[in-house]
């Protein structure tokens, strides 16, 4: 990275100074050439202009003094009506060495009815421009502007100009080198050490943190870096606590199959009631097993994008009745006690079936974080922003950490109670079925008080298809 900074810095300062030594030495004389034919036809189209004032003859003498010009007029016989003459002996229009009736004819031949060239005074050697036009139209001409300025040489311009540029070309490049290379090694720097730690990220070391002190931008990949590793960090001890948890949940129930289907065979093959015991505890651990299983196969379909919303219209509060309903069942076996609140019909359009399993593990997450009086509370509401829907247990609450974390997979809060059995992944399908309707989502909670889990549905779903 450093070679290639200096390498493109030191390219700029050579592309630099070639075009300084073409531009400067090899196209000067023709830039000054351009430059001066430039002026002095603009200086006609100005006297030509002032010709039809009464005042034109002082007028010519003021831009004949400032500019360095011969001027001569004549009218449309070729008779000379007045002249300036301001370049001595160099003139190439009067004195003895007069050309301006050559030139005359030179512009009645032309199609435009005007002239211009460059000449040697045959005397003096002097290089002059010459500019001719017809004053009026070519043809009816009304007379003729004749005008004569010097070319100065440029050569000895050119010299001088040279000896400097090479001074000055090997003294920047020099200093180019020399900060070329202080550049390229303070910006590689930042790079090269961010470099280094990406390696150790890259070899499982996920504690890094990145630095990238040296200008802005090095600092903001460092910064990214660095949340990227303390996020890779948590998704591995995520995963590490996913395979154990899951390994524990998967491996308890097949413990559970084996022990009974052995009792079965060795104790109570023959004893009808208490093989039918047995069988019924390896059914649960079975459905169990299953439900851990689908909610692990759902989960990754959600996150992988492979379940699709199968949207519909229906009340939602009927539907919460429903829900709440089937729960009431368990209040005479275990003791829970359901309270359900709306405000009204709730119309929305979503999927059911998914939202129907959003609220049902919200329930038994609820009942898993219940307090001992076992009271859980859904409440339905009608919000500016759409419906919202809650579930509020009254168990020991929790605190900024744990809310961070509530949603992971198999994340448990210490405060856990396994009277009432699941898998774990409750709340990360939760989350991924919400994510899926872009609903917002969160969780509230007090130590002491208790935790609202919540939803929204927006209130525009009502006329989506």
């Amino acid at each position: 990275m450093r070679l290639n900074i200096w390498f493109w810095f030191m390219e700029f300062v050579l592309l630099t100074f070639l075009l300084l030594w073409v531009c400067q030495v090899l196209f000067l004389q023709n830039f000054y050439d351009r430059m001066k034919t430039k002026d002095i036809m603009q200086l006609a189209d100005k006297m030509i202009a002032l010709y039809q004032t009464d005042n034109y003859a002082n007028e010519f003498s003021t831009l004949a003094t400032q500019n360095d010009l011969c001027v001569e007029v004549r009218d449309r016989f070729n008779r000379s009506l007045t002249h300036w003459h301001y370049m001595g002996g160099s003139c190439f229009i009067h004195g003895n060495n007069n050309h301006a009736s050559d030139i005359i004819r030179l512009v009645r031949e032309s199609q435009n009815g005007i002239y211009y060239g460059q000449d040697t005074h045959p005397v003096t050697n002097v290089n002059v421009l010459i500019y001719a036009r017809v004053i009026g139209s070519p043809s009816m001409p009304e007379g003729y502007l004749i005008l004569n300025t010097p070319l100065t040489p440029v050569s000895a311009t050119v010299s001088i100009i040279r000896r400097q540029l090479v001074i000055i070309t090997v003294l920047l490049v020099l200093i180019a080198a020399i900060l070329s290379m202080i550049v390229s090694d303070r910006l590689a720097k930042p790079i090269v050490r961010v470099t280094k730690d990406a390696q150790q990220l890259a070899h499982g070391k996920y504690d890094i943190q990145f630095d990238g002190s040296g200008y802005d931008e090095a600092e903001r990949l460092a910064e990214t870096l660095t949340y990227a590793s303390h996020e890779i960090n948590r998704v591995d001890a995520m995963q590490r606590d996913l395979i154990a948890n899951a390994s524990h949940d998967l491996r308890t129930p097949l413990t559970m199959l084996k022990a009974y289907a052995e009792m079965i065979r060795d104790l109570s093959g023959d004893n009808p009631v208490k093989r039918a015991e047995h069988l019924q505890v390896i059914i649960e651990e079975t459905d169990r097993l299953t439900a851990l299983v689908n909610d692990i196969l759902d989960l990754s379909k959600y996150e992988n994008g492979k379940m699709k919303l199968e949207r519909s219209e229906f009340d939602m509060e009927y539907r919460l009745n429903e829900i709440v309903e089937r729960y009431l069942g368990l209040s005479d076996v275990s003791g829970y006690s359901f309270t359900l609140e709306t405000d009204g019909e709730a119309i929305v359009n979503c999927d059911a079936v998914k939202i129907e399993q959003v609220i049902c593990n919200l329930m038994n997450n609820a009942m898993n974080y219940s307090g001992e009086d076992k009271q859980i509370f859904v409440k339905l509401q009608h919000l500016p922003e759409g419906i919202r829907i809650s579930v509020r247990d009254t168990g020991a609450g929790m605190d900024q950490e744990t809310l961070s974390r509530i949603f992971d997979k198999y994340y448990r809060s210490e405060n856990y109670k396994r009277e009432v059995r699941g898998t774990g992944l409750g709340l990360s399908i939760v989350k991924a079925i919400l994510r899926m309707h872009d609903y917002a989502f969160g969780v509230d909670s007090t130590i002491g008080v208790g935790s609202t889990f919540w939803f929204i549905i927006h209130p525009y779903d009502k006329q989506e298809s």
